[in-house]
C-alpha cells in the first residue's frame, strides 16, 4: 500500500513570524486520518522570521529531530546545550522524562526553513539527552544517507526507537532504492524540489506513506531533498 499525502492538505498555520505546514494534527490543526504514522508523530515545514523564534518552553518523552533547510537556528536547552544548527546538520533531543529549551533564528536578514520531527520514544522518561551531527553534501549526493537511528550506526544520531532516518539529495539523472523488512512502514518526505517515487511525482511538502510494500526507487530528481523513514509498525 502506498499513500500519496499531498502537500497543500496539510495543515497550515501563518503566525507572521512563523509560517508552518503541518503533516499530522499539531496545535490547532486536527485531522483523525493524520494523526501520526507509526511512531512518526510530527513533520513541520516552519519558516522563521529573521530576529524571530521560539521561546523557552517544555518537552516530555519525545524524540525531537530538527532538520535545518537554510538559514540557521540557534538552540538552548536547560542541560545546559547551546549550538547553532545549519543546514547539513541533524540535531536530536530525547526530551524524556523533561526538558526547557528555545530554538531563534537570529539572523537580521533571511528566513530559517527547517523541518521539526517528532518520533514516539519506545520508553517514557528516559534521561533528556541532545545530540548533533553534520553531514556533507557528498553522503548525500545521489544516495540514502543514515542521519539517525537507534544504535547510532555509520555516525547518524541516535534515537529511542526502532526507526531510521535517511537523507538524499537528487538532481537529473541521480537515482536510490530502498528496500523495506516485513511489517515495516515507510514515511517519505520531499523537503525541497520535485522528484519521482515509485512513478509518482512528487513536490516539496509531499509525501508517500508505505505499508506491505517491498521497496521504492526514487530518480528523475530537480534540486530535491528527501527523508525517508524506516519504521517499526508499533501503534499508540
Amino acid at each position: 500500500m502506498m499513500i500519496l499525502r499531498p502537500a497543500n492538505e496539510r495543515g497550515h498555520a501563518n503566525h507572521g513570524w512563523l509560517n508552518s505546514w503541518h503533516s499530522f494534527s499539531f496545535a490547532g490543526y486536527y485531522d483523525e486520518n493524520h494523526m501520526h504514522w507509526g511512531p512518526l508523530r510530527v513533520i513541520n515545514d516552519d519558516r522563521v522570521a529573521a530576529g524571530r523564534g521560539f521561546g523557552t518552553h517544555p518537552h516530555k518523552n519525545m524524540e525531537i529531530i530538527s532538520y535545518v533547510l537554510d538559514g540557521s537556528l540557534s538552540h538552548k536547552d536547560s542541560l545546559g546545550n547551546t549550538s547553532t544548527i545549519v543546514p547539513g546538520e541533524v540535531q536530536r533531543m530525547s526530551a524524556g522524562s523533561g526538558v526547557m529549551h528555545s530554538e531563534f533564528n537570529h539572523e537580521q536578514n533571511g528566513e530559517t526553513h527547517f523541518l521539526q520531527i517528532w518520533i514516539i520514544p519506545d520508553r517514557v522518561d528516559l534521561p533528556p539527552s541532545y545530540e548533533q551531527t553534520a553531514f556533507t553534501e557528498a553522503e548525500k549526493r545521489g544516495k540514502l544517507r543514515l542521519v539517525a537511528s537507534p544504535n547510532g550506526q555509520d555516525g547518524s544520531v541516535t534515537i529511542h526507537q526502532d526507526a531510521k532516518l535517511y537523507a538524499g539529495l537528487f538532481d537529473g539523472s541521480e537515482t536510490a532504492s530502498h528496500s523495506f523488512a516485513s511489517g515495516r512502514l515507510g514515511y517519505l518526505h520531499v523537503a525541497t524540489g520535485s522528484v519521482e517515487v515509485n512513478g509518482k511525482k512528487l513536490q516539496a511538502g509531499d509525501a508517500l506513506l508505505f505499508k506491505d510494500d517491498p521497496s521504492l526507487e526514487i530518480k528523475n530528481g530537480q534540486q530535491a531533498e528527501v527523508l525517508l523513514f524506516d519504521m517499526a509498525d508499533v501503534q499508540f
